[in-house]
């Protein structure tokens, strides 16, 4: 069995609390609800919930085929589900998270292995769970707003949503914006803040807040989640923008950063 630290425990528990999430809002839903078009282009309310069940089916080595999930097959499960009734996919989501969380708790994931994600990053697996917590919670979040069904934008799966978010900003500023040394960003949702500022190397890093940033992003915390997930064109968004709205727009542009 192996040691599990307590950021991978609270890595599962944002896990089972955002599909926990999920499923009791499958429960709400009518026949209209399941078919309304969501932020994910071509997806239903329905395929959030069958790509969330392939996933953890194919983590739990479950998956009816051989392939391995990546990001650039991630209509492989939406597509194999589109025949299921949406409460045949609501049981299956069910069982799969019972099992998952039990597997997960029991020892019998050994979290310390490094495995490749469907992503492409290599990591331990219980730094893993937070971006499985991640994907949940953005798929929850799609439904919830297709369905006009706001909720669970505070809890734990969305303090790992803020980290992964917020911590590729220096990426963004640096690297997608392509800010010039010196330069600083500010991004602001309620209740957080981030502040980069690029040193003369050109890379990115967090930063103490200047009394006057080069630019400063305010917006709604549920923007930044979109924005980050690529659920919103960056001119559609609503920010507020005060400085360099050049470099301002080239940063906007470059916030999605999920696959």
């Amino acid at each position: 069995m192996s040691e599990m630290s307590d950021e991978w425990r609270a890595n599962i528990d944002a896990m089972e609390q955002t599909a926990r999430s999920m499923i009791a809002l499958g429960d709400e839903l009518g026949p209209s609800d399941w078919v309304r078009p969501t932020d994910c282009p071509g997806w239903s309310v329905v395929d959030q919930y069958s790509h969330i069940v392939g996933i953890e089916r194919w983590l739990l080595g479950e998956a009816p085929d051989d392939e391995p999930r990546t990001a650039a097959n991630t209509a492989l499960d939406v597509e194999a589900f589109r025949s299921w009734r949406p409460e045949k996919v609501l049981d299956e989501l069910r069982g799969v998270i019972d099992r998952r969380i039990a597997a997960l708790r029991s020892g019998a994931v050994d979290l310390t292995s490094v495995v490749t994600t469907p992503f492409g990053a290599r990591m331990p697996y219980g730094d893993f769970m937070a971006h499985r917590a991640f994907d949940v919670w953005m798929h929850e979040q799609d439904a919830r707003r297709a369905t006009g069904r706001s909720g669970n934008l505070d809890g734990p799966a969305a303090e790992v949503s803020a980290r992964i978010l917020g911590g590729a900003l220096p990426y963004v500023v640096g690297k997608r914006a392509a800010a010039e040394p010196g330069r600083t960003v500010v991004v602001e949702a309620p209740g957080r803040r981030w502040c980069v500022e690029v040193g003369a190397d050109g890379r990115g890093r967090f930063a103490e807040e200047p009394r006057e940033p080069t630019v400063r992003l305010r917006m709604e915390w549920e923007t930044f989640v979109r924005l980050g997930g690529g659920r919103v064109d960056p001119s559609e968004a609503d920010v507020r923008i005060t400085g360099d709205r050049d470099l301002a727009g080239r940063v906007l542009a470059g916030m999605s950063v999920t696959p």
